[in-house]
């Protein structure tokens, strides 16, 4: 399955638009180890729209929701939990996601780790692909997601 995550961080003025919000910053110490500023310590809190398509206007098939920090002093990456919870007409239930995400690699692959619904304890493996980026506050994923578990209930 290929579906499109959507993150728009809250950057002072989008409140309407917001679906990410930094709930905690890096500490000064942080900061002065980071090298090229790579917001090291900092923790996002999110409630994204997942797509089927690249258009944030296409179907929406879930919400992914979760949090994600970034995790390393010298390189801009990030780690992320998250829940799709799905609610559209071809899947109900949820996936849960977790893993490193290396944001300078072109793509990278985090692990589905349960489900419930129509993705029961699923297993398997999420590829990661950066297919937008706007400045700070909105980036777009394509998620490629292949099940190598998952019982039907």
């Amino acid at each position: 399955m290929t579906v499109y995550y959507h993150d728009i961080l809250y950057d002072g003025s989008n409140t309407a638009n917001a679906t990410a919000a930094i709930v905690a910053q890096p500490t000064l110490l942080s900061r002065s180890a980071s090298i090229n500023d790579t917001y090291f310590g900092e923790i996002v809190v999110f409630d994204d729209p997942v797509t089927v398509g690249p258009a944030l206007a296409s179907e929406q098939v879930a919400r992914a929701q979760g949090f994600c920090f970034y995790d390393k002093k010298d390189a801009y990456d990030a780690w992320f939990a998250f829940t799709l919870v799905f609610n559209s007409t071809a899947h109900k239930g949820t996936l849960n996601l977790m893993g490193a995400d290396l944001m300078t690699e072109k793509t990278r692959d985090i692990s589905v780790v349960g489900g419930t619904g129509d993705f029961f304890m699923a297993r398997g493996v999420a590829t990661l692909w950066t297919d937008t980026l706007e400045g700070l506050y909105y980036f777009r994923l394509r998620m490629d997601i292949e099940l190598y578990e998952c019982y039907d209930v």
